[in-house]
């Protein structure tokens, strides 16, 4: 819609341009052939009273004539370029819509192409074979032959490039390019569940060696309250007495208990790790 729009507003504007110049032309040799006839006695001067306040009027209809011949054949004068000018943008415009058909004509041909559409190999055959694709093409009915002539040698030189990226070989490209990142978000959830477990032991060892170390607290505690209790028991004798044996014998399971715990510590933590 705005192509249509911008196309018209040209239209209008080079008509406009081209009916002022012949109107300036045209005015030009009115005005000096009225001129050269009334210099003849011909045709009659342009009459026009002039005069300043308290001065006699004089005509000055000739002078502003042969002034208004002057005025109009210099602006006649930038006439010829203002026609160069025109015509190369009419030339730039008509350049710019060709390549504009010859871009819409080629994108449609390599579309084609890389849909396998064409399969002579020949360049003559080949040619052939694309222009009457885009004469066949419900979008490109209106563009002249030479458009779509230049569009399919253009497609033809590009057709190793439509046969590397060709549709097929895209989409097998983004289906692998989809499994790989299938696959490695599969894998980021493996290393989450791993680092969840990981916290989870990591955890139960510290629960474990808090646990040991009041355990072992305890045991200290109480033979220190045995030692207050009996202190003839750990004194030095020659002959332990009874009390002293079943206290030792007591205290060493548990300390056969914190010493395997304490070997097995480091295994979990290194198993953690």
């Amino acid at each position: 819609m705005s192509r249509v729009f911008n196309s018209n507003l040209w239209l209008a504007a080079t008509l406009m341009q081209r009916a002022m110049m012949a109107l300036v032309l045209g005015g030009a040799v009115l005005v000096l052939g009225w001129t050269i006839a009334a210099a003849a006695g011909f045709a009659p001067w342009l009459s026009i009273p002039m005069g300043l306040s308290g001065s006699a009027l004089i005509d000055g209809g000739p002078g502003v004539q042969i002034a208004l011949v002057v005025l109009l054949f210099g602006l006649a004068a930038f006439l010829p370029a203002n026609a160069r000018i025109a015509q190369l943008e009419t030339s730039h415009r008509n350049f710019h819509i060709g390549m504009q058909d010859v871009a819409r004509a080629y994108a449609a041909a390599h579309a084609g192409d890389r849909q396998g559409m064409f399969r002579m190999s020949s360049e003559f055959d080949s040619v052939r074979e694309r222009i009457a694709f885009l004469r066949d093409h419900p979008d490109l009915g209106e563009l002249e032959p030479s458009v779509l002539e230049v569009a399919a040698q253009m497609s033809h030189e590009s057709r190793e490039l439509a046969q590397i990226y060709s549709d097929e070989a895209v989409d097998r490209a983004r289906g692998f390019l989809a499994q790989r990142q299938d696959e490695i978000a599969s894998y980021e959830d493996r290393i989450s569940h791993a680092k969840a477990i990981a916290t989870e032991i990591r955890q139960w060892i510290d629960r474990i060696e808090i646990e040991e170390s009041v355990a072992r607290s305890q045991a200290d505690r109480l033979v220190d309250e045995l030692r207050t209790l009996l202190p003839e028991a750990f004194s030095p004798s020659p002959e332990p007495s009874t009390a002293t044996a079943q206290a030792t014998q007591d205290a060493a399971p548990i300390d056969d208990d914190l010493a395997q715990s304490a070997k097995v510590t480091p295994l979990l933590r290194e198993a953690a790790e």
